[in-house]
Order: C-alpha cells, then sequence, then structure tokens
C-alpha cells in the first residue's frame, strides 16, 4: 500500500484517506502494467538473472509503479480519486 501524505491529506476525513490509498494503487497497479509491457523486468539476452530474474522481475516492476506513484505519478490516482468522491456525494 502507497502511504504518502501530502499537506491536504494531513486533515482528510477517514473517507477521503481510503479513497486515496485506493486511486493510488490503481494508479500504481496502471503503471506496472504499462512498465511490463515496455519490457521492464524482462531477463536480458546475455549476462541475465535467470529463472530468479523472470521469477520475480514483476516484484521489481510493481515496486517501482508504486514509488513513482509516491513521488507524484502521472496523475491518475487523482482523477481518480475525484471520481470517486464523486461517485459518494462528496465533491
Amino acid at each position: 500500500m502507497i502511504t504518502s501524505v501530502t499537506p491536504a491529506q494531513v486533515q482528510a476525513p477517514p473517507q477521503d484517506t481510503l479513497l486515496r490509498e485506493a486511486a493510488q494503487e490503481l494508479e500504481a497497479t496502471f503503471l506496472a502494467e504499462m512498465l511490463d509491457a515496455a519490457g521492464l523486468g524482462k531477463s536480458r539476452e546475455s549476462f541475465g538473472g535467470g529463472a530468479g530474474e523472470d521469477q520475480f522481475g514483476s516484484f521489481l516492476v510493481q515496486e517501482q509503479a508504486r514509488q513513482i506513484t509516491k513521488s507524484g505519478g502521472i496523475g491518475l490516482a487523482e482523477s481518480i480519486f475525484a471520481a470517486l468522491k464523486a461517485r459518494n456525494g462528496d465533491e
């Protein structure tokens, strides 16, 4: 779970915090899929990590995606958060 806290979140109600965390996790999952499609985490032709790299590469990609999201991401989490909040009637 991504737990970066912005100043706007300090006084956020618990529901907003849960919605924001869900939105950030969804953005991280999306980014992980995009990084995976781009070939990040795939073993290299020569001097690769072998079977271990193939098995654990997805964990590396997922963590890299979480770090991208934690440091600001691509703005997808904020859009998702706003949509979730509007769906709850908390605009």
